[in-house]
């Protein structure tokens, strides 16, 4: 196992200006190269910008970017790439108390190629392994998780061990204090439908191909045109609300991302149309399928402990199995948290909440120039609605114009947006 440096911090530090930390997120983190060349593929792009990403990372700034205290829990190699991604957060104001270096490991690079409106393939370099699944969970600051009134993880965080245990580590953590619709699925109206091919049927037999296209591009239904990656309607358990809000003042939420990239998956052993771990492009239906299935009980477990679930429908799918939008969230919901959100590309966005309330928001309509990142800024944007207390419609409605604003520009985290600039977006000012 690769040495480790910096150790974790201990006790519960105070975020900035005093209290606990109003969100620590939890994963992956690195260095973007995007491309400063629209409608050129790699092979002939000439120049790059770089840019803090990692979808943890870009949601803990998006929500820094709207006035809340954050933090993020990740690591780095201890390279001169991690020294900037430590002085990017910094200059964010983002907590970076917890993002500690591996030697031996570099800190991971994307490349991704821009072709507007809807096309932006994304080329991870993350070998051997990236730092960010060394994340252990003896080195939690779980006191600090347990204070924290939002709490975000990622799918990805269960890919690999030992950020697996760490992120189930911080789950249960959350949900021994006390965090509202964690824990065991509370009694709903009824269940969700069977699958169309039978009780406990999923992707993996036939019923659908789940998991994102093999080339792993980003598409726009991460939260921009079109989508939405999340909502509100959680933190209201912790007050004693059931009306679909975001919550009171006092409100706590354990946020999943479900955060699907098959790359990252091994192939099940002895697959033999599968490929090497974190290159599966070309990889056929069923090989992504296989993929899918081996995440599928970590979801679950996952799911037990958090209080909002977000997700695409190829995330969705490869949580819950189903694919039409409704079942989804209904799945969602019934494996265990309150708020269910699920993005629809073109569509928009659906939020289900447990006490039956729900909000569709249609995509906000913007000259794309790339579309990663959106997402992250709408998790930013939920994540402060969920704080604010605000109800379900306003909340996606703010942050359907956050993603869109970083979807109208080149970079994620560096484009994300101010509360000045959300509104001047929803005011048409």
């Amino acid at each position: 196992m690769p040495e480790r440096t910096e150790p974790e911090a201990t006790g519960t530090p105070p975020g900035p200006g005093g209290g606990p930390y109003e969100l620590i997120t939890m994963g992956r983190t690195g260095v973007d190269l995007y491309p400063l060349q629209s409608g050129a593929g790699l092979a002939e792009v000439e120049t790059f910008g770089k840019f803090l990403g990692g979808s943890a990372a870009n949601v803990a700034v998006a929500t820094a970017r709207l006035g809340r205290r954050t933090a993020l829990v990740s690591r780095t190699g201890a390279d001169p790439f991690g020294a900037y991604i430590h002085r990017a957060l910094r200059e964010f104001g983002v907590d970076d108390r917890w993002v500690t270096a591996v030697p031996r490991l570099p800190t991971p690079v994307t490349f991704c190629e821009i072709f507007p409106p809807d096309h932006f393939p994304l080329y991870f370099y993350r070998q051997p392994k990236a730092p960010d699944l060394e994340i252990a969970a003896g080195e939690l600051d779980l006191d600090a998780i347990r204070a924290a009134r939002v709490f975000w993880m990622t799918g990805t965080g269960l890919c690999e061990e030992p950020s697996r245990s760490a992120t189930l580590a911080a789950l249960e953590a959350r949900s021994g204090s006390g965090a509202p619709g964690s824990g065991t699925p509370a009694a709903r109206g009824g269940a969700s439908p069977p699958r169309p091919d039978g009780p406990g049927a999923g992707p993996e037999e036939g019923a659908r191909p789940a998991a994102r296209d093999a080339a792993g591009s980003a598409r726009i239904a991460d939260g921009a045109v079109g989508t939405g990656d999340g909502a509100a309607g959680k933190a209201a358990g912790a007050a004693g609300r059931t009306d679909g809000t975001a919550g009171a003042a006092g409100g706590t939420a354990t946020v999943f991302d479900l955060d699907w990239r098959p790359m990252f998956w091994p192939a099940p052993a002895g697959d033999p149309v599968g490929e090497p771990p974190g290159a599966p492009r070309g990889e056929s239906p069923v090989a992504r399928a296989a993929r899918a299935a081996a995440a599928r009980p970590h979801y679950a477990r996952a799911l037990a402990h958090a209080t909002v679930a977000v997700g695409n429908l190829d995330e969705c799918e490869v949580a819950t199995g189903w694919r039409e939008p409704k079942d989804c969230a209904r799945a969602l919901l019934d494996a265990g948290v309150e708020l269910a959100v699920v993005k629809q590309g073109p569509r928009g966005v659906l939020a289900m909440h447990r006490d039956g309330t729900t909000a569709e928001v249609p995509p906000v309509p913007v000259e794309v120039v790339n579309g990663l990142g959106a997402g992250d800024a709408f998790g930013g944007s939920l994540c402060h609605g969920l704080l604010a207390g605000w109800d379900l419609e306003r909340t996606m409605r703010h942050a359907n114009a956050a993603g869109a604003i970083v979807a109208s520009r080149l970079a994620c985290s560096a484009a994300m947006p101010t509360a000045a600039e959300v509104e001047a977006a929803l005011t048409g000012s």
